[in-house]
């Protein structure tokens, strides 16, 4: 399905990579053409980048990426964009791995690393995907995109639009914490805030497409997003010496991380650049949102029903009716992975733990995550000699924390044995 791009959509031979051969229907297998700006494909499903992979490991080395800048773009022959296509960037660096040696010792579990994606611009993972997405959408003469969403891909939109001097749109839920529905603000998007859900917020950039023009850049309705956030696997490759970590555990709303995590892994497994075996994926949700992880457990293969009666307040994992929902469960049958629901009370607990024992300020999606390796080391599913990647999908700061309540008045004694 061709998508308005706010300008005449004519076919631009020069946006891809010389390595992307196709474009491909998640669902069918049917071929598109890369040089049209494509949405969905003709079935209503969410659409793939496809490579040459031999071509793309005969251009490329290990050694050559190690001697790059440590940044995403060291990826570069791994992503779509064109030799001579500008890459819309704010600077995304490789994020670091951190150790949580107090959660390792009280699970009992040798090798915990989070991979912290709060370091990226806008501090979200989100900004791996945008750069990417939007750096296509330039290249294709998009003038104005919209996105609904639960906050931080809001963030990440209108920074990366407004560097790339495209128009941008965002719908976000009434909830959205305020620092990050005013940081969308901000950054110069035309900000709303819904009386809904996300799903809501969707139906208002659909109703709007014809009559506004945009781009519509929901979840997998455009294929770039998923090649941005590849990335995330390439760095967790390299970090790991190109040998994977046993367990993945990412907090889960449209999926689209897991999806791209695995994609890429199997395009370096077919490269040669891995050769043990790929990770478990896990699936992180909430009890009060869990569509996937409900799929999963009744071993269905795509997410039927919407989620009724959401109740949970981290929003990243709440979409009750994702679009790629078949996509990710693909992904933890193929892995041998799962997934787990967890309580929003513990994740928030947890949360304020890691701080204060750590160090470390998770968000309220990466606390989530650690919540889920206690039930699952409890579970049996994850044992004491597994090697475990957990996923901050953002800096703890985009989110609210409770109020420092302590005071002290000038000119009465302090009482410092009670401070």
């Amino acid at each position: 399905m061709t998508i308005p791009t706010g300008s005449q959509n004519s076919p631009r031979p020069g946006a891809h990579s010389a390595f992307v051969t196709h474009l491909e229907c998640s669902k069918t297998g049917q071929h598109y053409p890369k040089d049209t700006l494509l949405g969905m494909s003709d079935d209503g499903a969410p659409l793939i980048v496809r490579y040459d992979l031999d071509a793309l490991g005969k251009a490329v080395t290990k050694d050559i990426v190690a001697a790059r800048p440590p940044d995403m773009w060291r990826y570069r022959e791994f992503l779509p964009l064109g030799d001579d296509i500008e890459a819309i960037s704010l600077g995304e660096p490789m994020t670091p791995l951190v150790r949580l040696p107090t959660v390792e010792k009280r699970l009992g579990v040798a090798d915990i690393l989070v991979k912290d994606e709060g370091r990226l611009p806008t501090g979200s993972f989100k900004g791996r995907g945008m750069s990417v997405a939007v750096s296509m959408a330039k290249a294709f003469g998009v003038t104005r995109i919209a996105i609904p969403t639960a906050g931080n891909a809001g963030s990440g939109l209108a920074a990366y639009a407004t560097r790339a001097g495209i128009e941008s749109f965002v719908f976000t839920p009434a909830d959205t914490p305020e620092i990050t529905a005013s940081e969308i603000a901000f950054h110069g998007a035309k900000a709303w805030r819904v009386d809904g859900f996300v799903g809501d917020c969707a139906k208002i950039v659909d109703d709007g497409t014809d009559v506004m023009g945009w781009c519509d850049f929901t979840t997998l309705k455009e294929p770039y997003r998923v090649e941005g956030k590849k990335t995330m696997g390439l760095e967790l490759a390299e970090q790991y010496g190109w040998n994977l970590p046993d367990v993945i555990f990412f907090p889960t709303g449209g999926g689209v991380c897991l999806i791209a995590m695995w994609k890429v892994f199997n395009e370096l497994k077919e490269m040669g650049w891995i050769t043990g075996p790929l990770p478990r994926m896990a699936a992180v949700q909430s009890t009060g949102c869990g569509p996937i992880v409900r799929a999963f457990n009744a071993g269905a293969r795509d997410v039927v029903a919407p989620w009724e009666n959401v109740t949970t307040n981290v929003h990243g994992v709440r979409v009750p009716s994702p679009l790629g929902g078949t996509m990710v469960l693909d992904v933890l049958y193929e892995s041998n992975g799962f997934g787990t629901a967890v309580d929003d009370d513990a994740v928030h607990a947890a949360r304020a733990k890691i701080c204060a024992e750590e160090g470390f300020h998770m968000c309220p999606e990466g606390a989530a995550c650690v919540v889920a390796l206690e039930m699952e080391r409890a579970s049996g599913r994850v044992g004491p000699g597994d090697r475990v990647a957990l996923f901050n999908s953002a800096s703890g700061l985009k989110s609210p924390m409770p109020p420092m309540t302590n005071f002290l008045e000038p000119g009465k004694a302090v009482d410092f044995s009670a401070l």
